[in-house]
């Protein structure tokens, strides 16, 4: 049974092997030039002022978390829509219970203002 998997590793190793190698390669025979203003630090253009650990707003990682529960729709909408036709008249109202779920969520989020960005 392990044998079945022998292709496996050996992809892997290969595939290793090469960016491994790629990677010294470039590293030993790529021009190395370094100047004050290649190892400086470049943030738009002027000199950092601020601290690179800054806090974000917690209303950045609601928007982040509302932008992926929605787009995870997608998900479930795609292989639906594929196979619609076999599914009939049930699997038509099921995705349309799921869809004003989500559209209730969206409401919800909506009149709270989660969606506010100041």
């Amino acid at each position: 049974m392990l044998g079945e998997y022998l292709p496996i590793l050996l992809f892997l190793a290969v595939s290793t092997v090469v960016g491994v190698s790629l990677l010294v390669l470039g590293g030993l025979l790529g021009p190395q030039r370094p100047e004050s203003d290649k190892l400086s630090p470049y943030e738009c253009g002027f000199e950092a002022f601020e601290d690179a650990h800054m806090q974000f707003d917690v209303r950045y990682y609601l928007i982040a978390i509302l932008f992926i529960a929605f787009d995870l729709e997608i998900a479930f909408v795609f292989p639906w829509a594929v196979i619609f036709r076999s599914l009939g008249v049930v699997g038509l109202i099921e995705m349309g219970i799921f869809l004003g779920l989500l559209v209730l969520g969206f409401v919800y989020a909506w009149k709270k203002g989660a969606l506010e960005w100041e």
